[in-house]
């Protein structure tokens, strides 16, 4: 199999609002350490959005900047470095020519993406290529954060924030599944509706609600274990009151921007952990990578967890653009993905 030399691809050459994304040509090489990936499906995530906007969180290494990091495909060429090729971990992954895969990589939004090879993982029968790109990144953060930034248990009572949306729906199913009691936030009666179809045990309409005077009174005054906040800055007080003693927050996200300074000293009047974990420090070697792949896939494939679509996109710049307007207004439920080639 063979790539072009040159791709289409969805990119920027400034910062600024969706209008700045554009589509345009750009050279294509494959790095002799990578595997190029023939690209049918992009998962659109708020991440897209923080290195576009002039006040983003993450700052691009240049223009123009290739946006994107998640897409599923076909691998199309392997890795022609020895040292990768002999390494037994690369071996373990059993990639072939013609392999369906997912990967989560900066620069993703394009029609080939050449990605290191730990950050490509094998989709398995009877997981298709859509499934996979609309589970993830969403997905390995569900799998990971809640094994390791706080292994939720049966028993527990777990708070997630936008309970309706890709992450927080994965992140219901994968609790619900460990035997714990979900809480859970968003802001109408039909994302309710949508997540207690998931599994949510109390839905909070945080527009009409008091949400912690609700949890309190689920919670008989105690507060939830642990907390799982993609929104940041606007819900970040509002989490150290409704979190109980010795309890787990664990922010995740900036949708309403990043949670601003604190004295440590908050935490220590109900002596509450706080972290701020990410995925790539989660699967950060291959045997991690590999591990918590395979864990997704594997609750894909089994039935335990499943994807929501909200609405698939073209690949122009106009579909990128509406996709991310959509995502950021609040108003989407489940996964929003770009369709790039069959």
């Amino acid at each position: 199999m063979s790539y072009p030399s040159t791709v289409q691809a969805i990119t920027i050459s400034k910062t600024g609002g969706p209008e700045v994304i554009e589509k345009r040509e750009i050279p294509f090489q494959g790095a002799p350490d990578h595997l190029v990936v023939k690209v049918q499906y992009l998962g659109v995530n708020f991440i897209d959005t923080y290195y576009r906007q002039v006040e983003g969180i993450y700052k691009a290494s240049g223009f123009p900047f290739v946006i994107g990091e998640e897409a599923s495909g076909v691998v199309v060429a392997l890795p022609t470095d020895e040292p990768v090729l002999n390494d037994p971990d690369y071996k373990k992954r059993g990639y072939k020519e013609g392999s369906r895969v997912a990967l989560n990589c900066l620069g993703s939004h394009a029609e080939y993406v050449s990605a290191p090879w730990k950050t490509v993982y094998m989709i398995p029968e009877p997981v298709s290529t859509l499934t996979a790109v609309s589970a993830l990144a969403q997905g390995l953060t569900a799998v990971s954060f809640m094994e390791e930034a706080y292994n939720v248990q049966k028993g527990d009572i777990i708070f997630i924030h936008t309970v309706a949306g890709g992450l927080g729906l994965l992140m219901t199913q994968l609790a619900k599944s460990r035997g714990a009691t979900v809480i859970g936030t968003t802001s109408t009666p039909e994302k309710a509706a949508l997540a207690k179809a998931n599994g949510t045990d109390h839905v909070i309409l945080y527009k009409s609600e008091d949400t912690v005077a609700r949890v309190l009174e689920l919670t008989d005054g105690e507060g939830v274990h642990a907390i799982f906040d993609g929104v940041g800055r606007d819900t970040f007080e509002s989490d150290l009151r409704m979190i109980r003693r010795k309890g787990t927050l664990v922010t995740l996200g900036n949708a309403s921007g990043p949670v601003l300074p604190f004295p440590p000293i908050k935490l220590a009047q109900k002596n509450v952990k706080l972290l701020r974990p990410t995925i790539e420090n989660y699967t950060y070697t291959p045997e991690e990578a590999l591990y918590y792949g395979n864990a997704l896939f594997s609750l894909l494939a089994n039935g335990t967890l499943k994807t929501r679509i909200f609405k698939e996109y073209p690949f122009t710049a106009d579909g990128v653009r509406q996709a991310q307007i959509d995502l950021t207004s609040g108003k989407t439920t489940g996964k929003l993905v770009v369709k790039v080639s069959d």
